[in-house]
């Protein structure tokens, strides 16, 4: 049988299965890196041109191309037809095998001293698992490794590729990184500068990979690809909360407010070495005083038009800004204030200001205070900052909705102060959707930790002579997770979906009804996670409450999730809202006039119209069925926002004010966002229920 000759040398073609595979998830770590490069340096069977080609292609800033990644499996499909086609234990066989068939006269010693520096690299790589291995195997025709049956006859894979429908590339790549030994975690830090130290550098090794300016635009050394950058988030928040919420302080809320508030010249100048985390930034927002009151913020933002400077002061202690993460490293801060030009406010504004030198020495006029041991995410350093009439150029305004002219005069795009307000913070909108995904991300991690947990732990015999039962097979165990699981299907579907709606960048109409949903689920998913954080540890016992099994760090670093990006009561209020008025114009014009408006002629209907229970079918068939369901769950939705019109008409009736008839009906206004949320979400996953159903790949067929 004539030889095949390939294109490449046998020293490459040695090292292509190792390559190929290796690239699967297209990241290569900074710990695989440094090994690849230092063992190819050391294979004597390698050229110099080989070692120099090799080495090009470990460049996670420039994974393989698919044209490339396609020839390296010609490649080796030409090479491994002229094998013999027995089964193959792993990669390093297979390369060697391959690069020995232009080498005919090598030794057995040769050979064996080959395999053994081939699988050197695969076992450092982590690639010798035998399902990654059979996929190759299975592309150019070579018998694949018998795996171990399992019990269960669900395909796993197929269930994860069903649900995992957003940016898989994005969380696959980020999941392989997280396998290097620079992220690993360890539970013994104590010290809260121990820890902000090592998530400080770990946040500095996701940018070497190019993860942090996912979202940035690829003219200043991004990704172009918001949605890329969520699923990262969402990713990172299984492994490390703290590690996370820095990673989102940096690149998504001080890198996010450059590129949503912005323009050229401020994506031009800072968001390149932002994503590099050359520089370190915070998003200074939030007040000791006007927490979620972002509106009436205390910090002012003084336009002087002699020098063209914008003076940034704090007036009073309760103006400083607090909860900062990354206050104690950063070098800028995004802050947040009322800009004063002319002497008269322009509403809320945003300012680059720097705060510290690369030195990490404060700039004069900036205080700022460390917020000390938290319940949580001490790998975040969150501090205390204030302005003592710091003088900042011009040009450092995000004026994207509002700038100042070179005659000193306030120009914007947007006439009406409010809208103008609500389009700004609108824009940011995708920092509530990765906190419910982070949230989530917690809570997934918990149920893995007790559902494993219930499948080994046994407890009380069912009769003499045989073994204990499981305690999943107890139904009131059942009864703890399976509807926690259930929920958290229903959630990350709906925020999957609501991500990749945003990430497609929508108009502004769209953006409204998604501000609402985000608001909602932000909340939904959040709640959620706390409770399901809680019961988790309890239906793992004494277990759960040993820190080496990771539910005491879920439930510390998580907490805060309620209340970041918005106190979750608050957060149902303004979902109320937006649903009564359909976030229409008039609403943000007029305020309650225009809710009550829209409630008193709009909302009629009978309720035999909508209740489900009005046919008094109760059979398990109708009870359980999708229409049941979905009526019900509308039936509820209408009943309350009725309900609540209804109250409102009496409290007006009694010649309260708006504002007074709404503070009487807060918490009949957090249930109508509730009902709202949930039918939401609802309706999102039975789309998506409907789709995998009507798709060859049904649902069901896995198991």
């Amino acid at each position: 049988m004539a030889i095949m000759k390939s294109a490449y040398s046998p020293g490459v073609i040695s090292m292509l299965p190792l390559f190929y595979v290796g690239w699967r998830d297209s990241i290569l770590s900074p710990s695989e890196m440094k090994m690849i490069h230092q063992r190819i340096q050391k294979m004597t069977h390698l050229t110099d041109e080989d070692k120099a080609y090799l080495i090009k292609h470990t460049d996670p800033q420039q994974p393989p191309l698919p044209e490339l990644y396609k020839e390296w499996l010609q490649a080796i499909r030409l090479s491994a037809s002229s094998l013999k086609h027995d089964m193959k234990t792993n990669l390093s066989i297979l390369g060697a095998e391959m690069a020995m068939i232009n080498v005919p006269n090598a030794s057995d010693e040769e050979i064996k001293l080959l395999i053994s520096t081939l699988r050197e690299v695969e076992i450092a790589l982590g690639i010798n698992d035998s399902i990654i291995q059979n996929r190759l195997f299975e592309q150019i025709g070579i018998p694949p490794i018998e795996i171990a049956a399992g019990t269960s006859d669900i395909d796993a894979q197929k269930l994860y590729d069903m649900t995992n429908h957003f940016r898989p590339e994005a969380k696959a790549r980020v999941k392989n990184l997280l396998l290097d030994p620079v992220f690993n975690i360890n539970e013994d830090f104590s010290d809260k500068e121990d820890m902000r130290e090592i998530t400080l550098q770990r946040v500095k090794a996701l940018a070497i990979q190019g993860i942090g300016a996912l979202s940035y635009p690829i003219e200043n050394d991004g990704g172009g690809d918001m949605g890329a950058y969520m699923a990262a988030f969402e990713t990172l928040a299984f492994h490390d909360l703290s590690l996370s919420v820095k990673f989102g302080v940096q690149f998504g809320l001080f890198g996010g407010a450059i590129l949503n508030l912005g323009t050229q010249y401020h994506h031009d100048t800072y968001l390149s070495k932002t994503g590099t985390a050359e520089y370190l930034g915070c998003f200074a927002m939030t007040e000791t005083g006007h927490g979620s009151n972002v509106k009436d913020l205390e910090t002012t933002l003084t336009y002087e038009h002699d020098g063209r400077a914008i003076v940034v002061h704090s007036p009073t202690k309760s103006s400083g800004k607090e909860y900062i993460g990354n206050a104690m490293h950063s070098h800028y801060a995004v802050v947040f204030g009322q800009l004063i030009v002319g002497g008269k406010s322009r509403g809320i504004h945003a300012l680059i200001v720097p705060i510290r030198n690369q030195y990490g020495k404060l700039d004069n006029g900036v205080s700022v205070t460390d917020c000390g041991y938290k319940i949580g995410l001490n790998g975040v350093d969150n501090g205390r900052i204030w302005f003592d009439h710091i003088q900042i150029p011009v040009q450092n305004l995000l004026n994207r909705f509002g700038s100042i002219d070179k005659n000193g005069d306030y120009i914007s795009p947007i006439e009406n102060d409010n809208k103008r307000f609500f389009t700004m913070l609108g824009t940011l909108v995708g920092g509530r959707i990765c906190v419910g995904l982070g949230a989530l991300s917690a809570g997934k991690t918990s149920l893995v930790i007790a559902i494993r947990y219930s499948l080994r732990r046994r407890q009380f015999e069912v009769s003499e002579g045989l073994p204990e039962s499981l305690i999943i097979d107890y139904p009131t165990h059942q009864h703890r997770l399976i509807p926690q699981l259930i929920k958290t299907y229903v959630l990350h579907n709906a925020l999957s979906e609501l991500a990749s709606e945003f990430a497609e960048g929508p108009d502004e109409k769209a953006i409204r009804k998604i501000e609402t949903k985000a608001a909602g689920l932000k909340a939904l998913a959040t709640w959620h996670s706390s409770a399901t954080i809680q019961n988790c540890r309890e239906a793992c016992g004494g277990k759960g409450y040993l820190s080496e099994n990771g539910l005491g760090r879920l439930k510390a670093d998580s907490d805060i999730f309620t209340t970041f990006e918005g106190d979750n009561t608050v957060l149902m209020q303004l979902v109320a809202k937006g649903l009564l008025t359909e976030f229409n114009q008039s609403f943000h014009d007029e305020g309650f006039t225009a809710v009550l408006r829209y409630i008193g002629g709009k909302i009629q209907f009978r309720l035999s119209e909508y209740n489900p229970l009005f046919t008094r079918n109760t059979s398990v068939e109708h009870l359980s069925s999708d229409d049941f369901q979905s009526d019900a769950l509308k039936y509820r939705e209408k009943k309350t926002i009725v309900s609540l019109a209804d109250r409102m008409r009496s409290y007006l009736d009694k010649r309260m004010t708006p504002h007074e008839a709404f503070l009487k009906c807060q918490i009949h206004m957090i249930d109508a966002g509730r009902a709202y949320i949930e039918r939401t979400a609802y309706r999102m996953m039975d789309r998506r229920y409907q789709d995998l159903a009507d798709s060859p790949e049904k649902i069901y067929s896995c198991g």
